[in-house]
């Protein structure tokens, strides 16, 4: 069957294609997956020491451009979107052999790119794919994998329009797995129909970002073949993306980040795809609606068959720490099976913060999850938190199975400033006053502790006598009332104590990269398997903002909609800070700052409104390792 190939840009033959998928709808597919256990397959890999063994010429691998029919129509022009994946596997896989696949569904393989260095596949802009970015393919097909990597609908030379997290993207790959398992139809680069006889069907999505976004939302399908995903510092709720509880971190997210990644040939004609999602995305309010629950992976959690590998950097502040946490907590309590890195940098990829041991366990989580090998990956500690630079723990849990929350009541200074942390009661009618400045930093908010400042409140403990560890989600609750009908509200957690820390803040979000190489697989002189080497960056400094949260105050009953503030009228205001695993050490305090708006991370809000908190009926709740009773022996209550 000859399928008419919808080039980039064209829009002609529309009947012939109409006719072509009519009579291609009516014949019978195959299912290879299916097939594959009554069929007398070749084995496709060789074990040594317990692991796949180099078997394969990579330089001989076959290399294929397809395109996957879908019932898309994202860009509206009466034309199914066609999804445009490169396939690596090989060479003896076109006999009686079939191979797992393992998948990077991306929308930046066009010009953004993969990667620290930011590899794309057409390198010299002539149309033709040369490389695929990263190094799964060269280490990989040489062991008996297949690689392939799906354009995102809307992206590179994929059909239609992107929608930012929305139903499309995630059916766009679902349909390729689909394919891979012999359901639906796809075409070669010639048109002619083609089939994944090749396949197991078992397949495993990976990716960093948007990347692991869409392993994320397609794994919530529940799709046939998916056995396991690795999302790497990947959204799990596009609401908590743009949005922290009703305050938006930028205008026009979504729309901007739709046309970041649309195919370059597309931009204009995907204009009214983009002024929709900046109309239903409601920047006015940040509240939540039916635009961000289509876009909220987490509510479908209970679809999810395969297994979760989830790496996130606990200091990630452009896919938030919320993102790994709210995702790890339903898995749980949907008995999937997973595995968590927490690591001390930001939005970075452990092949550049802990390269040989990543690609050693990822070999070792394929191979159980794709090739069915018993190597005992889950039979070992199911957690790893990066500590201080490069030093690892394993836990058996997070957070921590002995973490309980404390509630530390935020009280006035006994003759000093600033405020203090207790478990005790806090007696009288205790009250402290801030002023919203809209544009105060950070760096303002928590530094000159000792100091009365009007733009913040600060809480802190004496010097601990013994180390301290968080671990879980702290919860921060105060009474208050605003002079105004609205505000922000931030709260930051801080580690008051000079330290040699991992500079997360820096440009590489804690990690430098060299001009050394290692070479990770095989290599051609188009797609090398060879990657600058990085190390962390570290900095001396006197305090760590450990965790940060924030608030729209008009909020304060629910996301759904907007409530606004009665002045002068006392409100219970509650929220979450960002997820934390840390040690406070010996000598060092704890110290909560409460403030108003916090442009460096979200809008401000400009009316600098006045809060009055009541200090005795305000408090937050601390996870900590131990509970009450390590809380006190460390501050000595």
């Amino acid at each position: 069957m000859i399928y008419l190939l919808k080039r980039k840009g064209t829009k002609s033959f529309s009947w012939m294609l109409t006719l072509v998928m009519a009579v291609s709808l009516a014949m019978p597919s195959l299912s290879y997956a299916d097939e594959a256990e009554s069929n007398s397959i070749q084995q496709a890999y060789e074990l040594d020491d317990g692991v796949t063994a180099e078997k394969y010429d990579y330089a001989d691998s076959i290399k294929e451009s397809i395109y996957v029919e879908s019932t898309l129509d994202s860009d509206e022009d009466g034309t199914p979107d066609r999804i445009a994946a490169d396939i690596i596997r090989p060479k003896e896989s076109n006999g009686d052999m079939k191979v797992p696949v393992i998948m990077d569904a991306s929308p930046y393989y066009e010009s953004l790119g993969r990667g620290n260095e930011s590899e794309i596949k057409d390198t010299d802009g002539d149309g033709v794919n040369d490389m695929f970015p990263l190094f799964y393919d060269n280490y990989f097909v040489p062991r008996g994998y297949a690689v392939v990597q799906v354009d995102m609908v809307g992206t590179n030379n994929s059909d239609g329009c992107p929608t930012t997290g929305g139903f499309e993207e995630i059916e766009s790959i679902k349909v390729v797995i689909e394919w891979l398992n012999g359901k639906g139809k796809a075409w070669d680069e010639n048109g002619e129909e083609i089939a994944a006889d090749w396949s197991t069907g078992k397949v495993g999505m990976i990716g960093k970002s948007y990347d692991g976004t869409l392993a994320n939302g397609v794994a919530a399908t529940g799709v046939e073949g998916l056995e396991t995903i690795v999302p790497i510092g990947a959204i799990s709720s596009w609401y908590d993306y743009y949005r922290y509880e009703g305050i938006s971190f930028r205008k026009n997210g979504p729309n901007g980040l739709s046309k970041l990644v649309t195919s370059s040939e597309r931009v204009p004609a995907c204009a009214p795809v983009r002024e929709n999602i900046k109309e239903k995305a409601d920047d006015e309010t940040g509240d939540y609606n039916s635009f961000w629950d289509e876009r909220n992976y987490i509510k479908d959690a209970h679809n999810i068959e395969a297994s979760v590998f989830v790496v996130h950097g606990i200091n990630d502040y452009n896919v938030k720490a919320n993102h790994f946490s709210n995702w790890w907590e339903v898995l749980k309590e949907n008995d999937v099976p997973r595995k968590l890195w927490l690591t001390q940098t930001g939005h970075v990829d452990p092949f550049d913060f802990r390269r040989e041991e990543w690609v050693h366990t990822l070999h070792r989580w394929f191979e159980h999850w794709l090739l069915d090998i018993d190597n005992g990956i889950m039979d070992e500690p199911a957690v790893d938190i990066e500590r201080e630079a490069d030093e690892w723990e394993t836990y058996s849990a997070w957070p921590d199975q002995n973490s309980k929350a404390v509630k530390v009541r935020l009280a006035p200074a006994d003759g000093n400033l600033p405020g203090v942390l207790t478990t005790g009661p806090v007696k009288g009618n205790f009250n402290q006053t801030f002023v919203d400045e809209p544009y105060q930093r950070e760096s303002a908010m928590v530094e000159d502790e000792f100091s009365t400042k009007e733009n913040r409140l600060m809480f802190m403990t004496p010097e601990l006598e013994d180390d301290l560890r968080l671990s879980g989600i702290p919860e921060i609750d105060i009474r208050a009332s605003v002079n105004k009908e609205n505000t922000n509200l931030t709260a930051l957690i801080v580690d008051y104590g000079t330290d040699e820390r991992v500079n997360h803040r820096d440009r590489g979000e804690g990690v430098r990269t060299l001009e050394e190489e290692s070479c990770w697989g095989q290599s051609t002189a188009a797609d090398d398997a060879c990657y600058k080497e990085t190390e962390k960056t570290t900095h001396e400094a006197p305090y760590e903002i450990v965790t940060h949260g924030w608030m729209d105050a008009t909020n304060w009953k629910t996301l759904d909609y907007t409530d606004l503030l009665k002045p002068e009228k006392s409100y219970r205001f509650q929220w979450d800070t960002l997820p934390e695993d840390y040690v406070f050490k010996e000598g060092h305090r704890i110290g909560i700052v409460i403030a108003g708006s916090n442009y460096q991370r979200l809008l401000p809000m400009q009316n600098k409104a006045t809060i009055d908190v009541s200090l005795g009926q305000s408090k937050a709740l601390l996870p900590i390792v131990g509970g009450k009773k390590a809380f006190e022996a460390a501050v000595e209550e």
